[in-house]
């Protein structure tokens, strides 16, 4: 039953697409593709990432079987062999969906239930094969509250920490950062999940944590064109019907009616303002100060909801790729120095 209450991310071969597997990792920089999303597999950079999420193969609720449908047959069996033309090292991953929110303590008892018993099954296989194990992990909330963290930790190789989706227009009257990575005052942050998992009882080491990075955003309508910040009365979703848009349509949006951008560095966050609409997104300035913060902070990377939101540019996605070759490269330069002086001393 507990296979029914949450989207994993189940890292496996036993379904006829021929998914990558591998052994242990040093550094996840991941995105889904998204079959809905109308973004051409071909057409993903697959040389910007470590880890490629095929999403979403389904789950029968009556047999509790995982299903793909036959819209997305062809386009899932030949994914991990088209993304690999590219980037022949790309791991990739099936991503199951259909899930739901775990509210009660007995279903998230019963998550960990089924993370040993997945754990079990995964070592059995690559025992009884003599192939690598199959890589498994999860996409869970931002912050922990209740969750089974010692099953957790024993049984999966990574947490997807979904560090977005705070603040929207059809939650709030007031605007708000949908994905802040710090917020003084208030709970919804990135920084704020982070520390929930990583401090709760035993916690959860920081090198199993990948942080979320939304490629989209959310457009409010403001209720006065001249109070367009942080707070400012909205009264309801701008530009679509849920006010979600991606990042190639805010820079659309941005182009088109010459809006005002502003880079908040205290919340980690982008805004945008034109009349009465007001956009809060991830820009390159957010998405560099959030792959910073997983450098300093040692998580084992991030990931990115999704690869068909991006621009055309593939801007987001190389924004992330270069700051983390860069903070690494600057590693490898402060940790030469010190050898240097260990070696004199």
């Amino acid at each position: 039953m507990a296979a029914k209450l949450l989207s994993f991310l189940l890292f496996c071969s036993h379904f006829l697409l021929q998914l990558h597997f591998s052994a242990g990792q040093s550094v996840v920089r991941a995105a889904y593709w998204s079959a809905d999303s109308g973004f051409r597999v071909p057409d993903i950079d697959s040389t910007l990432f470590t880890h490629l999420f095929c999403a979403f193969a389904d789950l029968d609720s009556q047999t509790n079987q995982v299903t793909i449908s036959s819209a997305n047959q062809a386009r899932f069996s030949t994914f991990t062999e088209t993304v690999q033309l590219k980037n022949p090292s790309i791991k990739t991953l099936l991503s199951i969906g259909g899930g739901k929110n775990l509210s009660t303590l007995p279903q998230k008892t019963n998550l960990g239930l089924l993370l040993q018993e997945w754990r079990a099954a995964v070592d059995k296989e690559s025992a009884t094969t003599g192939n690598s194990k199959l890589l498994l992990s999860a996409a869970l909330p931002f912050r922990n509250s209740d969750y089974p963290i010692q099953a957790i930790q024993n049984s999966l190789d990574w947490i997807n920490v979904m560090a977005y989706d705070f603040n929207s227009p059809g939650r709030s009257t007031v605007t708000g950062p949908p994905a802040a990575l710090y917020n003084p005052g208030t709970q919804l942050s990135g920084d704020y999940g982070i520390r929930s998992w990583t401090q709760s009882g035993s916690g959860i080491p920081s090198n199993k944590l990948v942080l979320g990075l939304p490629f989209y955003g959310y457009a409010w309508r403001l209720v006065a064109a001249n109070n367009h910040g942080f707070s400012a009365p909205a009264s309801g979703p701008a530009v679509s019907p849920k006010g979600e848009l991606g990042y190639g349509q805010i820079k659309n949006f941005i182009s088109a009616n010459r809006a005002t951008k502003v880079y908040d560095a205290a919340v980690a966050s982008n805004y945008c303002y034109a009349g009465t609409t007001w956009i809060c997104y991830d820009d390159t300035e957010s998405i560099r100060a959030k792959v910073s913060y997983v450098k300093q902070n040692g998580l084992l990377g991030y990931f990115a909801w999704h690869v068909g939101a991006d621009d055309d540019g593939r801007t987001l996605s190389r924004a992330g790729f270069n700051r983390n070759r860069h903070i690494s490269q600057l590693f490898i330069l402060i940790n030469s120095y010190v050898l240097s002086y260990d070696y004199f001393f």
